[in-house]
């Protein structure tokens, strides 16, 4: 979420001195709270209505507020901005003048929306200040719900001639200027806005786009499952995935090594930053974008879900002066979401963190974070040895990977520096044989480590079609229960609906398990117990593992007995 501070209508309001400091710090603290935009949380205290606040940006831009609830749209000027365009952008088409278009936005204080609207329609973008409720609702009476949106670009594409024959030109000269070129076409601009939108508004963590010999897929990635959506003609392969490279500043002519960029868009009226990633293969370069949505990720160590034992030993270690605090999993089952929450956490005044990572997944406020670039030398070996002379109270290491990482950051947390990192294991007692296999002496790993949290993502059930049911024998012996062992607690699985695409889940939650480094688990680390030796201890000393934890899940009837056996 971005900082309040740095809201653009809160500084406004600033200037021109609406409000005290103790005001200010009221909305700050409201708006943190309970997620309201500052508009509505200015709004609901009384301290500036929604009508002014209307006049102030206004004023700020040079404009005017117009009500749209009196306007005439006539076709002409509904076609001046596609659908996609309207609704992506959150704007509405007020007036039509020569070469230039007065658009009303939801976000009028974004100075790259107007920018990237002038580019797709090929006119001057005069922007206007309406209510953003009356936006939307306008958006939706004349625009629809966009739901056949895909289908609908995909036959015009299918269709235009015109297209199909400059991507044949540009195949056939293979020259950078002739792709860049069609990748800057209005067809391909807005279809590949369009799968964005739509991945963002359906939950996607990833979006795919895979060219094979006969066809030219394109898959999203919610909750954890791939979907595949139609299938876009084979021909516009090149010029979609050409227009990721654009819009990612790519080498467009570089189709023989992989490349990574980052693409900053604005979706619905919120950022979002994609994480871009090419591969050469066989049919032409396979394109990947991470979805990392600002607004989505909640990055507040409450809101992850954990019990409430193991939440106090994480704030207990994250609290401390120096350790090493390490979260493991597999890839995505969100260690980075977790280490940013307890950064935020701990993101004090007092306090100077600085962060090393391959690559920055989220800017946050306060923080200096460094992103790897192995091209240039900038290794995480040699970041964290700077950051020892950069005077920081707290470390977070993207990753430990190799044996001088991992020294590096012992001998940090050894001079008084707390240290967070992740370490690619199955369970929490794992993370220490596999520093000890890496060739950290044991020694240190029981004089450093304060905790391992271990976890996982699962798909939680839709509640709209949620049902219980009787497990079988055969389904209990499974998860090692017998019939005792549940007495009369409940089952649930997913129907399937509309509201979960007929999967059953909707969203996901994490388990987890904790291992403290305790004194007898030290002594077992210095005698280089092996893991199950380490975990039968731990399981002794009150560790609940992530299968216990996953049953906690079950019982509560947040997910499926078929997703924990699936992950734990």
């Amino acid at each position: 979420m971005p900082d309040p501070v740095s809201s653009p209508l809160l500084n406004l309001i600033r200037s021109r001195s609406l409000l005290d400091d103790l005001q200010l710090e009221e909305v700050i603290q409201e708006h943190a709270r309970n997620g309201k935009t500052i508009g509505e949380v200015l709004q609901d205290f009384g301290f500036v209505d929604y009508d002014a606040q209307l006049q102030i940006i206004a004023e700020s831009i040079g404009s005017e507020v117009v009500e749209l609830d009196s306007r005439e749209f006539s076709r002409e000027l509904l076609s001046a901005i596609p659908g996609d365009a309207a609704r992506m952008y959150r704007c509405m088409p007020v007036a039509l003048r020569d070469s230039s278009l007065h658009v009303a936005f939801a976000d009028p204080l974004n100075p790259t929306i107007p920018d990237e609207l002038s580019f797709l329609t090929h006119k001057e973008i005069v922007p206007v200040v309406a209510d953003p409720w009356d936006i939307d609702k306008a958006i939706s009476k004349y625009y629809g719900e966009g739901e056949n949106n895909v289908s609908d670009i995909l036959k015009e594409l299918g269709a235009d001639k015109k297209i199909a024959r400059e991507i044949a030109d540009a195949k056939e000269s293979g020259a950078a200027a002739d792709i860049v070129s069609l990748a800057n076409e209005t067809p391909i601009i807005r279809f590949v806005n369009v799968i964005i939108s739509q991945a963002v508004q359906d939950r996607a963590s990833d979006i795919h786009f895979e060219p094979f010999e006969d066809e030219f897929k394109i898959r999203y990635r919610v909750d954890g499952a791939l979907y595949e959506m139609s299938p876009p003609p084979k021909h516009l392969a090149l010029p979609v995935i050409s227009r990721l490279k654009v819009m990612s500043d790519l080498d467009i002519a570089e189709r023989r090594l992989p490349q990574d960029g980052r693409i900053s868009m604005t979706v619905a009226g919120r950022q979002v930053d994609l994480r871009v990633s090419t591969l050469p293969t066989q049919f032409g370069e396979s394109v990947v974008l991470r979805v990392l949505d600002r607004a989505a990720s909640n990055l507040d160590l409450k809101a992850l879900g954990l019990p409430s034992a193991i939440y106090n030993d994480v704030v207990k270690a994250v609290q401390q002066p120096n350790g090493i605090f390490i979260v493991t999993g597999p890839t995505g089952s969100g260690k980075t979401t977790t280490l940013y929450s307890a950064l935020r956490l701990i993101n004090t005044m007092d306090s100077k963190l600085l962060t090393i990572e391959d690559p920055v997944e989220y800017d946050i406020e306060g923080i200096i974070q460094v992103p790897v670039n192995e091209g240039v030398g900038m290794t995480f070996g040699k970041a964290l040895r700077a950051f020892l002379r950069q005077d920081p109270d707290v470390i977070m290491l993207g990753e430990m990977r190799d044996l001088e990482t991992s020294q590096i950051a012992i001998q940090a947390s050894l001079t008084g520096h707390l240290v967070l990192s992740t370490l690619h294991t199955n369970d929490a007692p794992g993370a220490v044989t596999r520093l000890i296999d890496m060739g950290v002496e044991p020694f240190l790993i029981s004089s450093t480590l304060q905790v391992v949290l271990a976890q996982r993502l699962v798909r939680t059930i839709c509640k709209k079609c949620r049902t219980s049911f009787e497990p079988t024998a055969n389904q209990l012996s499974i998860l090692n229960l017998s019939a005792y062992d549940i007495g009369d607690k409940a089952f649930y699985y997913g129907r399937g609906c509309g509201a979960c695409n007929d999967t059953g889940y909707r969203g996901r939650k994490g388990i987890f398990e904790l291992l403290a480094a305790s004194e007898p688990v030290r002594v077992l680390i210095n005698q280089r117990a092996p893991t199950v030796v380490l975990r039968q201890k731990a399981v002794e000393l009150g560790m609940t593992t992530l299968r216990d934890d996953g049953l906690r899940s079950i019982f509560d009837g947040e997910t499926t007995m078929e997703e924990i056996v699936k992950y734990t």
